[in-house]
Formats: C-alpha cells, sequence, structure tokens
C-alpha cells in the first residue's frame, strides 16, 4: 500500500520533516540527502505508487506538484536563475519510495553530465 510509505507517515506528521508548502492536495518538504543545494520533494497526498499506476483521470495530480514547485521556486527567488523538476519511475528509474513525487533541484549550475553541481563545486 503506498500511502504506507515513508511519504505516507510524513503526511500523517507520524515521522518528521522540513515541511515548506502544503496544501489540501499535496505536502512538499527539504530532501533529507539532498543532490542540490535546494532539493525540496513534492509528494501527493493521493497515494500511487508509480507514473505507471497513474491513471488518465489523475493526470491533474502531476500539472499540481509542477505548478507547485514551479511557485516554490518564484517564492524562493530562484525560478529566473532555473531549477530542475525530475521524477523518477520504479527501481531502474531510481525510485526508491514507491509514491510518485517530484524532485525540484536548484541552487547550483547544472554539471557536465546532467547532475546538479554541489556547493562546494560550484563554489
Amino acid at each position: 500500500m503506498t500511502d504506507d510509505t515513508i511519504f505516507g507517515k510524513i503526511i500523517r506528521r507520524e515521522i518528521p520533516a522540513d515541511i515548506v508548502h502544503e496544501d489540501e492536495h499535496l505536502i512538499a518538504f527539504r530532501d533529507i540527502a539532498p543532490q542540490a543545494p535546494v532539493h525540496v520533494l513534492f509528494v501527493p497526498k493521493t497515494p500511487v505508487a508509480t507514473l505507471n499506476d497513474l491513471q488518465s483521470s489523475q493526470a491533474d495530480i502531476i500539472g499540481r506538484l509542477a505548478l507547485a514547485a514551479a511557485k516554490y521556486a518564484r517564492q524562493q527567488g530562484f525560478a529566473e536563475d532555473g531549477y530542475r523538476i525530475v521524477m523518477n519511475c520504479n527501481e531502474h528509474g531510481g525510485q526508491t519510495v514507491f509514491q510518485i513525487h517530484m524532485h525540484l533541484l536548484a541552487g547550483a549550475p547544472l554539471g557536465r553530465f546532467g547532475t546538479p553541481q554541489r556547493v562546494a563545486d560550484a563554489g
């Protein structure tokens, strides 16, 4: 059951998280193992394990995640500099928590291989 993931536990406040945004549809919090100076996860409150499980009637979920990420980027002042949003699907795609979610990565230029440079490297 996808609502029993670590993200479900964060949504239910069973475990702590550094929450930066929440509304009736989604929650956003800082990643505990950031891959960029800014690394925020946007998670829908509707449990869906992977993009493969998303139904066409649920397309609004992805739109809400993307709009919330863009709004957060504008509010934090890095939208004009740029940011990346990423969704992983299944094990080979890098998904480790089986509840769809969107990563927002920002705060440093993208590296040579398409990954954000670490703060120390960008320096």
